[in-house]
């Protein structure tokens, strides 16, 4: 089962660091907004395509949760995704990797306060030892510059985007017993239906840049991996291991972010890149391991 879970999330969190990849490269080529909407009409699309007729299945389980699973698809599809793709164009993807690797600390911090979910030794060390991993990719090797950061707009922005995240994460367990095809079909159309209003605001402020070739691309891309394949495979896996343990693979977005961006934007492979790779993996493993332990105990 843990074995299943590991596949899905290292898989989930490669088509995120991809995510970010490519919300980097859409801009100057397709506007946040309007990439977030494309995105999930296409996702849309996909899951109506192959979803109908399990959807008219589970229907009777839906129709009385259909509000909560709006709620979630809003806040874990459009809102963090619009929030992290204006932020990329406020502030820099160092500060970004930072805010979004502190999102196992909020699942960690809900679900004790929420549900008195504690956590090991092993786990806090394991985190702590990820974060070191994270912080060391996003300062280039020099953690001392951490201290020179800016905080501006796209950071704070960034910040809600992380604290949604965590919520849908932790929200997670309240979904209804559906089949997943059920379940991402209704939160992409309420992905897909909360992103029209703020593309119509970035019309209404002449901010709207409508896709070229590149951004046709971006859309086609995040429309099949981050948005479907993804999102299936993390709802699996908080099943299979439960949110501590799942949210914890989510520092390993900013590192496959930066093997992407070496890969396709041709950037240079460092050594840091290499150590905190090392330090990201071993923190995880240890966390991981703990927290196994701990599960078993219980």
């Amino acid at each position: 089962m843990s074995r299943n879970a590991y596949v899905l999330l290292l898989l989930t969190m490669l088509m995120w660091g991809g995510n970010a990849v490519a919300g980097k490269m859409a801009v100057g080529h397709i506007s946040p907004m309007v990439l977030t909407t494309f995105r999930w009409l296409g996702a849309v699309a996909l899951m109506l395509a192959i979803g109908i007729p399990q959807l008219r299945r589970d229907w009777h389980v839906v129709r009385p949760r259909l509000l909560y699973l709006f709620l979630l698809g809003a806040a874990g599809f459009t809102l963090f995704n619009a929030a992290m793709y204006t932020a990329l164009t406020f502030t820099t993807v160092i500060n970004v990797s930072i805010e979004q690797a502190g999102m196992p600390m909020f699942i960690f911090i809900a679900n004790f306060v929420l549900y008195r979910i504690g956590v090991s030794a092993g786990q806090v060390i394991g985190f702590s030892l990820s974060m070191v991993g994270v912080a060391l990719t996003a300062t280039h090797g020099n953690l001392l510059t951490l201290s020179e950061q800016q905080i501006n707009s796209g950071d704070l922005l960034m910040l809600a985007a992380v604290l949604l995240y965590a919520g849908y994460t932790i929200a997670l367990r309240y979904k209804p017993a559906i089949h997943w095809k059920s379940l991402m079909s209704v939160m992409a159309v309420a992905a897909a239906l909360t992103s029209l209003p703020f593309m119509a605001w970035e019309v209404a402020t002449d901010a709207a840049i409508w896709p070229d070739m590149r951004g046709w691309g971006i859309v086609l891309y995040t429309a099949i991996f981050p948005s479907v394949v993804s999102q299936l495979f993390y709802v699996r896996a908080v099943d299979l291991i439960g949110a501590n343990r799942a949210g914890l693979f989510i520092n390993l977005v900013p590192i496959f972010g930066t093997i992407l961006s070496i890969a396709i934007l041709g950037e240079d492979l460092e050594m840091y890149h290499i150590a905190a790779l090392v330090m990201v993996l071993g923190g995880i493993w240890l966390a991981e391991n703990s927290g196994r332990k701990r599960a078993a105990r219980d």
